[in-house]
Order: C-alpha cells, then structure tokens, then sequence
C-alpha cells in the first residue's frame, strides 16, 4: 500500500472513531454561576468586599504616615492624599452599589 492510502484509511478510521470519544466524555460547568448576569453580580460583590478590606488599611497606613512624619510636609501631604484618594474610591463604589439599589427598586429592571 502507498502512504497515501495508508493515510487515507487513517483519516477515514479516525473520522469514525473520533465522534464516539467525544461522546463519552461529560463536561461540567467550572463556573458555579448559571447566566452571565449572575457571573457580574459575583465579580461586583468580591470587589465589593476587597473594598470594604483594604479601605481601612490605607486609613491606617496613612495613620503611620502621619505618626512617623516627624515634622516632614512631604510625608504629611502624602499621608493627606492616602485618605483622600481611599475615601474618595470608597465612595465612589458606595454610590455604584447603591445606584444599582436604587435603579432596581424604581424601576423593577433586573440591572445585573
């Protein structure tokens, strides 16, 4: 027999052979959520948590900041804007949240 039969017959085998394979195999969902809104809805509250975390973190880094200035302004002014930039990002995912709250009580519309 030619390579090129030899070939053909393999193709042919593994044409017939493949689909059966495929058939005995299950696949599971590795993703707990069943619809996409539900997936954002999740990665909405871990970020959610993360915030909740690591805001009163920088409060307190910035507390360090100040505690160890020593009478330095760039480590004062660096401090001020920790808790500035904290509670201004904290806010703003307070007010997403509740945006999100509030569009889904007025007006009944499952937004995520």
């Amino acid at each position: 027999m030619s390579l090129r039969k030899k070939l053909f017959i393999l193709l042919i085998l593994s044409c017939l052979i493949l689909p059966l394979s495929v058939l005995a195999i299950k696949l599971n969902n590795p993703i707990i959520y069943n619809t996409f809104g539900e997936l954002i809805e999740a990665i909405i509250n871990f970020i959610y948590n993360v915030a909740l975390v690591l805001a009163p973190l920088f409060i307190v880094i910035a507390g360090f900041y100040f505690v160890t200035a020593a009478g330095n302004p760039a480590q004062i002014e660096t401090a001020k804007k920790i808790i500035l930039y904290t509670l201004i990002g904290f806010l703003i995912i307070l007010l997403a949240r509740g945006l999100i709250a509030v569009i889904q009580s007025v007006f009944g519309v499952q937004v995520i």
